[in-house]
């Protein structure tokens, strides 16, 4: 008999996040994208209003987004960085309104440690920082001291240089020994295994053969026995795959989303909520009924 390709044998992983405990690794979660920024790669200015980014947050709710991550600063590739102030104003009364509106989870993405403690302080009980903690020395202690979750993603340089010919000799084990390594330093400084997910950063410091190897190693990065988070909705190699612009980018998101449940990822980042979600519960239903 063919096997199912999701293996009923998938280890169950719970990501500890404040008080509650979060199981995973059944089926994806979905993670929405809420960007407050005017220059994002992908929706850049449409939600710069507090009203219409809180707005955009219910409906990713109402979709079905397990978790809502805002951020103020734009990470795409050459982007130039923006002061705490102005990421503050940007994030902080979306955080709090959010707080008193939804009852998933919210994130802020960001790598400022004094907008994670100010966002934590308005309601988020999740800190995703695509520096691994590392472009501000004072976010270790901000996430120690919150007992949040904690997103860990790899990033080989900055934003503003992360796409000037990235290299590897091997991307899926340089990638997994920095984990390692990071990990050691986040322990020391008293934030547990279990607030933990991993993201290996698609498009961070990563060419589109970089981005299909480490999405075809997804079983690669969770035997480090961390959930593993995969950021690539609407992104560049999808351009060059599919060869189309980006806003026609939604299919192949979905696409991909599916190949990475078949693999066991356990939440997905993600633009189109409901697109991939409706993807996502259409796989399950097909393949639940996959004989073992």
């Amino acid at each position: 008999m063919k096997s199912n390709p999701r293996a009923p044998s998938q280890s169950q992983i719970a990501w500890q996040v404040g008080e509650t405990p979060i199981p995973l690794g059944r089926f994806p979660k979905l993670m929405g994208i809420v960007n407050t920024t005017p220059d994002s790669f992908s929706d850049g200015g449409q939600f710069c209003d507090v009203d219409a980014a809180v707005g955009h947050a219910l409906e990713l709710a109402a979709a079905g987004a397990d978790f809502l991550d805002v951020g103020g600063e734009s990470t795409r590739p050459g982007a130039e960085p923006v002061s705490a102030a102005d990421e503050l104003r940007r994030v902080i009364p979306v955080v709090s309104r959010l707080a008193g509106e939804v009852s998933v989870p919210i994130s802020i993405d960001t790598t400022k440690a004094e907008v994670a403690r100010q966002a934590l302080d308005a309601g988020a009980t999740i800190v995703n920082d695509i520096s691994g903690l590392t472009f501000d020395p004072q976010m270790p202690a901000v996430c120690a001291e919150s007992n949040c979750g904690v997103i860990v993603m790899h990033i080989q340089g900055t934003p503003q240089t992360m796409q000037n010919d990235p290299h590897y000799d091997n991307v899926i084990a340089e990638i997994c020994d920095h984990f390692t390594a990071r990990l050691e330093e986040l322990a020391a400084v008293g934030i547990a295994n279990e607030r933990i997910v991993l993201d290996p950063g698609i498009g961070f410091g990563k060419t589109a053969e970089h981005n299909l190897q480490i999405l075809s190693h997804i079983g690669r990065f969770r035997e480090l026995g961390y959930p593993v988070l995969i950021g690539h909705s609407r992104k560049r190699f999808l351009g060059k795959v599919l060869g189309k612009p980006l806003d026609e980018r939604v299919y192949g998101t979905a696409g991909v989303a599916i190949a990475l449940a078949q693999q066991g990822v356990d939440i997905i980042r993600v633009h189109d909520v409901a697109a991939v979600g409706d993807c996502l519960t259409a796989w399950q239903a097909v393949i639940e009924r996959v004989e073992g």
